[in-house]
């Protein structure tokens, strides 16, 4: 295809076109492909609510499903969605690891384990590719953190970055992922776009991979040695440093003509393969019935005493509801990649009370407040834009900072946080020179007493109640510091008096100068007391039967370019837990968390559930299995340690240069806990399903095969999740399966093990002397013992 072109419109091609497009040639059959991040849904390139998308459950969740079928499904899904609107490249599957529980965007990977990981990141893509949309894995490679990744230095020994870190890669590319995007980071050294020996030797060299090597966004540093490297694709367009930026690089030999043919004909392949026929092979009412089956299937339960679950309707004729997250569920966290979920979507709360309403009383306080940070902006347009929004600000875009500037354009957003990007929002705001944006709106109090009104942005800004000037940010913002106040979201506060009945008007003015990007947030917090709070939920739980309390995080406990400082709910979160269940130990806690948290008080309540961030099918489904109308489907895909300093990997901070160490090695998670609180693969379910036999068959084809027996011996549907670890030379997750039984079904599987999974790097794949396997449900669980004797010793 790249035949006809010229040098120099090959050379193009290596960059993209816009912030999210590819440089195509139609006279020369070669498509522009259009690109959208993921890997929750298809997320909106403006962040713009009202683009609104099926929101998945994260890969942490889909990891703890341990089901491959599912996660194919959910890739299909996703792929549905790209075709809906217009996405022929996901920039989808996130195969980094669960390195430390403080990692901020840990919600996006599958596990803290590489095969899990990589298995299930690839059974996504494959799901996702059966649309004829690509896949494109993220984020190579040892991105698995988020402080200073735009200059931290993993340093790393080789056989561990093989083994562990590049696992879940090469699982992908042998999936035929379209193409994989680089990291910010470096590794030992050298930045990730740079880096010769991961792209080039390893992954299109050894692994013969034929996909699409792209840069993360402006994750490019450099034109030569970008190039050389072996990159193909520098994100987003125009280009910075490829393209036809790399023009005189090429006509000085320091880029041969062979290197630009490689990347053009990456890149034209991938519009061939990705810009035919497109499939959407599960939508409408059969996606939502996957969101809640999904959901469900990602739930660990880890405690049930007294078998407090199922709560079968109709057994307890007073139940409470208690937590913020009923109301206010976290459904994902704060990165760029955020899925605008539909309003309509059915919380925790009414989806319970919907199941339980014909069979008990149900109450709910919140207990703490739903929205510690940022609370929402309740408000009414200033004006009628005939937009037919009845809700959210009406924003004035003026082209100047003077008050005389020219209006350019008007919107109606029901959010309480804007961004605007240089290239994407365009048609709105001028940011290529200094120009001011006016939200205004009209609040109406529910309540007497003092409101608090929240305000922050990326420059100057001003909030006006009736004209007058309440809080405000005066100083400028330089703008190499624009990127990192937009991602910090503080904002300042000031408390007002209002009467129930009373209408104000709200003006925001936000004048900001030329910037690749600015955003404006802002939010209103009704009066309350968080002593009056939690008072009412413990006079609740006092007087109920039951409880199920749902706590957890908001989308700002985790986010891109930020790691947390510990691995504890929030400080009233933790005292809500102590109060209720010491009001009524009768409690089912939910923890509506996204990655391994500190879970020391779990012995306190009856029953303890893990829900993750688990989409927008959350609601239905935590109804259902409360309710025992479905199974918590899920097995830990991270492991929780008794105490943060068991965590085999645990600070993210670099050293003074740059550098943060991979010292605990292959040893992560799970491999190097002597005594978790929580291991991986564990979990179980309302089913009692028996393990009952396994032992090795003879090998097939290099597969070592290990047959198991299985038997369900409730009266219920069930599923379970049969493992096979290896022992030496460190534990590790050898093979599994998930299997689904019918009430008082007896079945015998096969488990096949590669060799590659039993051998080990040392300049080269070697066997695993004695690699000692065991069957079981977890890493902690040896239910069969089983020798392995292979053919040569460890070095």
């Amino acid at each position: 295809m790249t035949e006809a072109l010229t040098l120099e419109q090959k050379l193009a091609m290596s960059a993209g076109a816009t912030m999210w497009t590819t440089v195509g040639y139609a006279d020369a059959g070669i498509p522009s492909l259009a690109m959208a991040d993921g890997p929750m849904g298809i997320a909106s390139g403006r962040v713009d609510e009202r683009d609104i998308a099926l929101l998945t459950p994260c890969p942490t969740a889909l990891g703890a499903s341990w089901d491959i079928d599912l996660n194919q499904r959910v890739g299909a899904l996703v792929g549905g969605e790209a075709i809906r609107m217009g996405v022929d490249m996901v920039l989808a599957p996130n195969v980094n690891l669960a390195r430390s529980p403080l990692a901020g965007r840990a919600f996006e990977y599958f596990s803290e384990e590489p095969l899990l990981a990589g298995i299930l990141g690839a059974a996504w893509a494959t799901g996702l590719q059966f649309t004829g949309t690509a896949s494109v894995a993220k984020h190579l490679v040892c991105n698995d953190s988020e402080t200073d990744r735009d200059r931290m230095n993993a340093v790393i020994d080789e056989r561990t970055l093989r083994e562990v870190y590049l696992l879940p890669f090469e699982l992908c590319a042998q999936a035929g992922v379209g193409g994989m995007l680089t990291a910010y980071n470096r590794v030992n050294g050298q930045w990730c776009a740079e880096h010769h020996h991961v792209i080039s030797t390893i992954v299109k060299g050894e692994w013969d991979f034929p996909g699409v090597m792209m840069s993360d966004w402006f994750g490019t540093h450099s034109t030569v040695a970008t190039l050389s490297a072996g990159l193909d694709l520098e994100m987003p367009g125009p280009a910075r440093f490829l393209g036809y930026k790399a023009k005189d690089a090429l006509a000085q030999g320091h880029v041969g003509a062979e290197r630009v043919n490689d990347a053009a004909a990456r890149v034209a392949r991938a519009a061939s393969r990705f810009k035919g026929e497109k499939n959407a092979l599960i939508t409408g009412k059969a996606a939502d019935d996957l969101l809640v089956e999904a959901a469900a299937a990602g739930f660990v339960l880890l405690r049930n005493e007294g078998d407090l679950l199922p709560l079968t309707p109709g057994r307890d004729r007073h139940v409470a509801v208690i937590g913020p997250n009923a109301a206010a569920p976290c459904y994902q966290g704060g990165t760029f990649a955020k899925i605008a979920v539909a309003p309509d979507a059915t919380r925790p709360l009414e989806a319970i009370m919907a199941r339980f309403a014909d069979h008990c009383r149900i109450d709910y306080e919140p207990g703490v407040d739903p929205q510690p940070r940022l609370p929402a902006m309740p408000v009414s347009p200033a004006r009628d834009l005939g937009d037919g929004h009845r809700r959210g600000m009406t924003i004035d875009y003026y082209d100047g900072q003077d008050p005389d500037a020219r209006l350019i354009a008007s919107e109606t957003r029901d959010t309480n946080s804007l961004v605007w990007f240089a290239g994407v929002h365009d048609d709105v705001a001028t940011l290529g020179k200094p120009a001011r944006i006016v939200a205004s709106g009209l609040f109406h109090a529910e309540q007497d007493g003092d409101h608090l009104f929240y305000l922050g942005a990326t420059g100057p800004v001003v909030m006006r109640i009736d004209g007058r000037d309440i809080v405000a940010q005066v100083e400028p913002i330089p703008s190499s510091d624009v990127m990192g106040k937009l991602k910090s979201g503080d904002a300042r506060s000031v408390a007002v008096a209002l009467e129930v009945g009373q209408s104000v008007a709200i003006e925001v003015e936000f004048s900001y100068d030329a910037a690749r990007v600015h955003g404006l947030w802002y939010g209103i917090r009704r009066p309350d007391t968080a002593q009056a709070m939690l008072q009412r939920a413990v006079e609740l739980a006092s007087q109920a039967d039951a409880v199920i309390l749902m706590v957890g995080e908001t989308s700002d406990a985790s986010v891109e370019s930020k790691d947390r400082s510990h691995t504890r709910l929030a400080d009233e979160q933790i005292a809500l837990i102590n109060a209720v269940t010491a009001a009524n130990p009768r409690t089912a806690i939910i923890a509506n968390v996204g990655h391994a948290f500190d879970a020391s008080w779990e012995e306190k309540a009856a029953a303890f559930l893990i829900a993750w961030y688990p989409g927008e099918g959350f609601g239905e489904a935590i109804a259902q299995v409360l309710a025992g109308d479905r199974e918590p489907g899920g097995r830990m895909p991270v492991s929780i340690a008794r105490r943060d300093q068991d965590y085999p990997a645990l600070s993210l901070t670099p050293d003074a240069q740059g550098d943060l160490s991979y010292s605990e090695g292959r040893r992560l998670g799970y491999r190097g806990m002597d005594d978790p609180r929580h291991t991986l693969g564990a979990g179980f379910g309302y089913a009692d399903i028996a393990l009952l036999a396994a032992h090795r068959l003879p090998d097939q084809d290099d597969v070592v095969r290990i047959d198991i027996t299985v038997e369900n011996r409730s009266d219920r549907a069930g599923s379970d999740v049969i493992q096979v670890y290896r022992r030496e030379p460190e534990l590790a997750l050898a093979a599994f399966t998930k299997l689904n039984l019918e009430p008082g079904e007896r079945r015998n599987t096969t488990i096949e093990i590669p060799r590659r999974r039993l051998q080990y790097w040392c300049d080269g794949w070697r066997d695993i002397a004695v690699p000692h396997l065991f069957v079981g449900r977890s890493a902690a669980d040896i239910a069969f013992d089983l020798s392995l004797p292979v053919s040569e010793p460890i070095a």
